[in-house]
């Protein structure tokens, strides 16, 4: 299932976030790709709060995995693959893509190897200061995010 949709604001972001985590369950995996600044840690951010992760959020260009724990829902594993490759070999990044937490993988064309066809991916281009246009794709599970949304 796919779908393009407009957002104009932080707040329609933070909405549609809202919309993705509704669905969460153990092993759920959200993919993230878009120029750099185009909002994929942002939208990130509002995953995380909604998941009640106190801590800030930030995108791990450098360490390519943060791990968020909270005390009332499942564990955020907030992954950046743009520096790696589907040749890479010293992280056990797959683990924490089908393990038993939320999963968010920003840049996951680099790694698509290891992510499994089953996801929900939101390719998120830049528009405008406060405005995004987000194509989104279901597969399996997740494709009753994509035809619910706007609903």
């Amino acid at each position: 299932m796919e779908k393009q949709i407009q957002i104009n604001s932080l707040s329609q972001m933070r909405a549609l976030a809202k919309h993705v985590i509704s669905y969460k369950k153990p092993g759920f995996l959200v993919c993230l790709e878009g120029d750099l600044g185009a909002g994929k840690t942002t939208f990130t951010q509002f995953l995380g709060e909604f998941l009640g992760v106190e801590d800030r959020i930030n995108s791990p260009t450098f360490t390519i995995l943060k791990i968020y724990h909270n005390d009332r829902s499942l564990n955020l594993y907030h992954i950046d693959a743009y520096r790696l490759s589907n040749d890479f070999t010293d992280y056990d990044i797959e683990e924490y893509i089908e393990g038993d937490g939320v999963c968010v993988v920003e840049w996951y064309t680099n790694i698509l190897d290891v992510i499994p066809e089953e996801r929900l991916s939101l390719e998120i281009e830049w528009t405008g200061e406060t405005s995004r246009r987000i194509k989104m794709e279901g597969s399996g599970y997740y494709a009753q995010i994509v035809e619910t949304i706007g609903d």
